[in-house]
């Protein structure tokens, strides 16, 4: 049973703003104790057209408009950001179902918070209860070096040079060869999984620097898995890796549902009279999708 019946006073300070983490169906006793939000602020619920906001203060020296479009160029900034907004997000994610808030979405009072919930309950309840019962799961796939087959040695003949480059030539080719193994053992991986999950989306491949991974990845999705179908999921995950010695396969999660919450189909309002400003930013290869 929701606890959440009455509306939060709404914001007033001129000099903060709210931020929106994410909108749950219902905020339970203790489930925000403890919570802290952006900026340090603890989290607070906010409930409007039969839903609740999950929010936080934001001082707008820091989070209005024109400090963010500076802050959100600054990466150390925006990783603190990042880390912090998810923090709330994952707290809830693990209490039942959110759809979680595009990062940066900071509104100037709780009365701009009521009204985005209301014109958008419909979509809101609609994803809230396609989400309930079900958790994002991550799978990359990585290259793994010489495990497809070696072509033979190309025949000697001329000089030290010639042999150099005859070797240096079956090396290429060989690299080719095991990433185009690897590549179509990746899309063999993704159908099978995708026809097990709920739903699925594929990334792009993750660079070397962002994933810290020594190998070339291949495979970077996300599947929304049932919570009472998730061992079978695993089970699925080893027998493809042993069906596909080309490629190395690593469960992550589980996840708040950033890949399968749909984008807003409008940017918002931006310059002085904006209702919201919002920015999007990924922290690695997960991000906020509403806005």
């Amino acid at each position: 049973m929701s606890t959440t019946t009455d509306r939060t006073p709404a914001t007033a300070r001129p000099d903060t703003g709210v931020w929106l983490h994410g909108v749950v169906a219902e905020a339970a006793p203790g489930t925000l104790a403890g919570i802290t939000g952006i900026a340090g602020t603890p989290v607070r619920a906010l409930p409007a057209a039969g839903l609740v906001a999950v929010v936080s203060d934001a001082p707008l020296v820091e989070y209005g408009e024109e400090a963010l479009r500076r802050n959100l160029e600054d990466l150390a900034w925006l990783e603190r950001a990042a880390r912090a907004h998810h923090g709330v997000v994952d707290a809830l994610s693990r209490a039942g179902a959110v759809v979680p808030a595009r990062l940066a979405t900071v509104y100037r009072d709780d009365d701009r918070v009521a009204g985005a919930l209301a014109g958008r309950r419909g979509e809101l309840a609609d994803a809230l209860a396609r989400l309930t019962g079900r958790e994002e799961w991550g799978v990359k796939g990585y290259v793994v070096p010489g495990a497809t087959a070696r072509g033979e040695q190309p025949a000697g003949g001329g000089g030290p040079g010639t042999a150099y480059l005859r070797r240096r030539r079956a090396q290429l080719t060989a690299r080719e060869e095991g990433q185009r193994v690897a590549a179509d053992a990746a899309v063999a991986v993704h159908t099978a999984l995708a026809g097990y999950a709920v739903a699925a989306r594929r990334h792009a491949p993750q660079d070397r620097r962002l994933s810290g991974a020594a190998a070339a990845m291949v495979l970077n999705s996300a599947y929304l898995i049932d919570r009472t179908g998730l061992d079978g999921f695993s089970a699925l995950i080893g027998e493809l890796a042993d069906r596909h010695p080309a490629i190395r396969l690593e469960l992550t999660g589980p996840w708040p549902p950033y890949s399968f919450v749909a984008e807003p189909s409008a940017e918002p309002q931006r310059g002085p009279d904006a209702d919201v400003t919002a920015a999007a930013a990924r922290p690695g290869a997960r991000g906020p999708a509403w806005a």
